[in-house]
């Protein structure tokens, strides 16, 4: 099959390919705008688009091969100048004058510039009309645009659920952009979409709460979401101006002028749609969600208003980051609180397991969970409503074989496994956590069946394709349509299945320590439980009385780069230390002085920088008194060392931040309320982050917040250096 069959060109796709049809390579630009292709160095036109002569009142083709001076005005001197101090890999505001083509008079133009990535300029021109109305919203006043900015930014921070942040968030932005629908739209696991908040001119439906199926935004297209995270449609009606000559392709990912699919347009002519303008939310690289305005008329907005449609975008996608991380920060804090119980449990009574199920609302309200059930060395507890024993055993022999990375979740067994239908009305959502590589040991958490009725924006399941590829059925129809689903709990979230993972890991430790003790204890059942800790997934030691090396896993050596082999004593492993003396002086306070110890030590691991661990020592007693051994566990702490140079980096960028509005440009005459309120946005993010200290996915989440950061006060310097020249 040649490619073309598999990606269809531009405006030649129908709904059976549609997810491949590539948009990017649209050769043609909305008529409001004007495209030209610039050569290097000499600024030679060798492409525009088929508008001049409306636009410009040159004819078509008389621009080809002529210098941009061609055009007037001053053009060419504030491309020279962005060339000079730019690199032009992302799109560069532009304002400028040129000559209306057998006329007198000058017109001003606003747009911008970005360097193709196979060579040359790309140069985007709009009329800078001061256009009001119905048709375009202009910030003309730099201290009203900055004002509005920095209470948005404000309102956003003081957001403490993504239900309070999407709410503000689409009523600021139909405020400032006046479009008659402003909604934010969020993508599912699968990739639907609901629209999860809503502001609307009173005299337009609701659309709050309805869902739409993934087929509706193709994978191309989000995928140019996340490359281009403005786009605009000034009006569904227009006729595309084709770039000339044809030929070779034109990569316009990064046009703001570019072309939209015909079946995209005819899917908004559907809706009755006229205008739109959305915007991209992005979470640790994913496409999190959309801001989509919709209005009935035709609508400009002017490149201010689109620059700070960016900057929300990413002061909005900071703060999803960490209301969501906020959640997991939560449960890292009732996962602490499980683990101390668990413990003294154990201390006092070995029975760990009479701990964990002794207050359910503990085990269960954090998940939402109706029910749930431990299989531990073949048995089988449980609490809550759950399904009969046999019945457990069942979903766990099948459980077993679905497992991957140490967990398995679902929402409808009943669909997963039809042999499973019967466990619907007590565990129709299933999500399960690996606690022994040796045995089938799992912890499962389960949620009743729940009737729920789904709100689609049409029926998805009328779907009629006939020869006209613009018959979009079923998105000609728009109407509400419900759909009562059966046999499906509520889904898993990913703050839930974090929190369920770390409450595993908490319960791995504790096996590991209490079958470290029976090690010590029974020396009759030492291969039993070698194997358990030989397979655990944290690194531990365990030494006799004597600091006598009994047993180590093979994790250690793997982890911390340090042949275990190589030593037989707890004394020869303080030598492998970066600091032996305190590494002695733990193992003093364990021998002589008989107490635990908890603190961070560095490992200098066999030709690799030092590896920073986090030990747990602790001696394990006979019942005379006597000291039987000492169990040590490692734990690999260069992730959390990773994030604490984040965050410091992070807080060297805020600092550089700072002093972009601290009045050092002559424009500014006084603290940037709006760099203030970036930094006050980033710095209460951050808060929220750290309060998850010890994730593994700490560091990326502040290296994220950094790039997001920088990349609004990047967009607002630019913005501000804008609206400075444009006077």
């Amino acid at each position: 099959m040649t490619d073309m069959l598999v990606s269809p060109a531009f405006g030649q796709a129908d709904l059976t390919n549609c997810e491949r049809e590539l948009i990017h390579l649209a050769g043609s630009v909305q008529p409001h705008g004007l495209l030209l292709v610039v050569d290097e160095p000499g600024l030679l036109i060798v492409k525009t688009s088929a508008n001049a002569e409306a636009l410009l009142g040159l004819a078509d083709g008389a621009l080809l091969g002529r210098n941009l001076k061609i055009l007037g005005g001053n053009l060419e001197a504030q491309v020279n100048e962005m060339l000079a101090s730019a690199d032009l890999a992302e799109p560069c505001p532009l304002y400028c004058r040129i000559d209306r083509g057998g006329d007198e008079c000058s017109l001003e133009f606003e747009g911008a510039v970005h360097r193709h990535p196979q060579g040359g300029l790309i140069v985007e021109l709009e009329l800078a009309e001061r256009l009001h109305g119905d048709q375009s919203i202009d910030f003309d006043a730099t201290e009203g645009l900055r004002s509005k900015l920095a209470s948005a930014i404000k309102l956003f921070s003081g957001a403490s659920s993504i239900s309070a942040l999407t709410d503000a968030v689409v009523h600021s932005l139909r405020e400032m952009a006046g479009y008659d629908r402003v909604m934010v739209y969020k993508f599912d696991p699968d990739g639907h979409g609901e629209i999860i908040a809503e502001a609307r001119d009173p005299s337009l439906d609701s659309l709050l709460g309805h869902h739409y199926p993934a087929s509706d935004i193709p994978q191309r297209a989000r995928e140019l979401y996340l490359r281009n995270r403005v786009r605009v449609l000034v009006d569904v009606n227009y006729e595309p101006a084709p770039i000339a000559p044809a030929g070779h392709e034109l990569d316009m990912s990064l046009c703001n002028l570019r072309s939209m699919s015909p079946l995209h347009l005819q899917y908004l002519k559907n809706m009755g749609v006229t205008a739109t303008l959305v915007v991209s939310l992005v979470r640790e690289g994913r496409l999190w969600g959309l801001i989509a305005c919709h209005h009935y008329s035709p609508r400009r907005v002017s490149y201010s208003m689109r620059a700070v449609c960016g900057l929300l975008g990413e002061a909005i996608s900071t703060r999803i980051s960490a209301v969501e991380n906020y959640t997991h920060a939560q449960g890292v804090i009732l996962v602490r609180s499980l683990e101390q119980r668990l413990i003294e449990a154990t201390s006092t009574d070995g029975d760990w397991r009479r701990a964990l199920f002794s207050s359910p609302r503990t085990l269960l309200q954090p998940l939402d969970a109706s029910g749930a059930a431990l299989f531990f060395e073949g048995d089988v507890l449980s609490v809550g409503e759950v399904p009969s024993t046999p019945q457990l055993r069942q979903l766990l022999e099948w459980v077993i074989t679905q497992t991957q990375g140490s967990m398995f979740s679902s929402v409808s067994i009943s669909r997963d496994n039809p042999a499973l239908s019967s466990l619907s009305p007590t565990a129709s959502g299933v999500l399960a956590i690996e606690l022994s590589t040796s045995r089938p040991d799992y912890l499962m958490w389960f949620r009743r069946e729940q009737l729920s009725e789904v709100t689609w924006a049409g029926d998805p399941t009328k779907i009629e394709i006939d020869n006209d590829p613009l018959n979009l059925s079923p998105r000609r129809s728009f109407v509400a349509w419900s759909q009562i689903v059966r046999g499906s709990a509520s889904p898993w979230t990913n703050a839930e299945m974090s929190l369920a993972r770390a409450i595993g890991t908490t319960l791995i430790d504790i096996i590991l320590q209490i079958q470290a003790v029976r090690l010590l204890i029974a020396q009759h059942q030492l291969n039993l439980v070698r194997v358990t800790v030989e397979n655990s997934k944290e690194p531990v030691v365990v030494a006799d009385s004597q600091s006598r090396i009994l047993l180590s896993n093979e994790i250690f050596s793997k982890q911390l780069n340090v042949p275990i082999s190589q030593f037989a004593t707890l004394d020869d492993l303080a030598g492998a230390f970066t600091d032996p003396a305190q590494a002695r002086a733990m193992l003093t306070t364990l021998r002589e002085q008989h107490l635990p110890w908890r603190g961070e030590l560095s490992f200098a691991s066999n030709n690799a920088p030092p590896v920073p661990i986090g030990l747990r020592a602790d001696i394990v007693s006979g019942s005379q008194g006597t000291i039987l051994g000492f169990i040590l566990i490692f734990t690999d702490l260069s992730d959390s060392k990773r994030a604490d140079a984040a965050r410091r980096h992070l807080e060297d960028a805020l600092h550089e931040v700072d002093r972009l509005g601290s009045g050092a440009e002559s424009d500014v005459q006084s603290t940037d309320n709006v760099i203030g309120a970036i930094v006050t946005n980033t710095r209460l993010a951050a808060l929220d982050i750290s309060g998850g200290s010890g994730g593994p996915a700490m560091a990326p989440l502040i290296e994220e917040l950094e790039t997001a950061t920088r990349r609004a006060t990047d967009i607002y310097v630019r913005l501000r250096a804008y609206l400075r020249n444009r006077g």
